[in-house]
């Protein structure tokens, strides 16, 4: 089967304590965009995980990767003795706070539940991949959802439109652990309005309330990597209404009204930004283009 795994962002992202075990507990608003790995899954006795693509430099085929520990989670729970050929195209930057290996495992379990018929339900995807990390049981069935917690707690909410993005990010990336080990040394950020962000997402106003839409670890990774600042400035002179970081950074995405007006601004960015990609929110997080 032809899979493809959907990259996310982070319409906000607050941090709202510390378990005693060290995960953060946050609260945070995501979607799909339409930006995505692509994989080719063919039956096989054994699991193996092949790596390539345009981001797919420095990518792990081992378990260091999370779509292949994804696989070996499902084999052990459905208590299979099924393999199979994993190739993995990269698309999504890597990282980039877009949840591109997140996204990658959620699909290989919505694919291989399917290949391997276990008969397991979406509900039993997503409580086991809560294992994976706390973006994982939000990729697994995709949609506008708030996720708080360590990502266990997922709210689907309604959504008025899906809107064009451009997004940028820098040559460098950033360690999601440095962000958060040198959030806990700044002074803390101003936090978003979730609630009304989530209803600016429902009713379609998302420039009315640009304000609302935050990302607490943005000024954190700002200092780390000066050049968020500058992806963010350039997006906002291009016309993006908001212009935010996704996750712990280093990518950022602005929000256009139109494609038009998107696209104008990825003619005249492209000048200056190698990196740098057109997509657009959506609900869907997988995609099985061929049984």
């Amino acid at each position: 089967m032809i899979v493809e795994a959907f990259g996310k962002i982070n319409w906000s992202l607050d941090i709202t304590g510390l378990r005693p075990d060290g995960y953060h507990l946050l609260d945070m608003l995501m979607q799909p965009v339409s930006l995505a790995d692509r994989m080719e899954i063919l039956p096989a006795s054994e699991l193996t995980l092949s790596v390539s693509g345009p981001s797919g430099k420095g990518v792990p085929a081992d378990e260091g990767n999370l779509a292949l520990r994804a696989a070996l989670l499902l084999k052990k729970t459905a208590g299979t003795r099924q393999g199979a050929a994993i190739s993995l195209t990269k698309r999504i930057p890597v990282q980039a706070g877009m949840g591109g290996g997140s996204s990658d495992a959620a699909a290989v379990l919505n694919a291989l539940n399917l290949l391997w018929r276990t008969g397991l339900t979406g509900a039993d995807l997503e409580e086991m991949s809560l294992a994976l990390g706390a973006d994982v049981p939000f990729l697994v069935q995709g949609g506008l959802a708030r996720s708080s917690g360590i990502g266990e707690k997922l709210v689907r909410l309604p959504c008025g439109r899906n809107y064009p993005l451009l997004v940028l990010q820098p040559e460098e990336g950033l360690s999601t652990g440095e962000v958060f080990r040198a959030w806990h040394r700044e002074a803390p950020a101003e936090k978003p309005r979730t609630d009304l962000a989530a209803e600016a997402l429902r009713s379609g106003s998302v420039p009315a309330f640009a304000p609302a839409f935050r990302n607490v670890l943005e000024p954190v990774s700002r200092r780390l990597n000066p050049e968020i600042q500058a992806c963010l400035d350039a997006l906002q002179a291009a016309g993006a209404v908001p212009a935010l970081m996704t996750g712990s950074g280093s990518a950022v995405f602005g929000v256009f009204e139109e494609e038009a007006a998107r696209d104008a601004a990825w003619v005249s960015l492209s000048r200056s930004f190698r990196k740098i990609w057109r997509c657009a929110t959506q609900s869907e997080s997988f995609r099985i283009l061929s049984p």
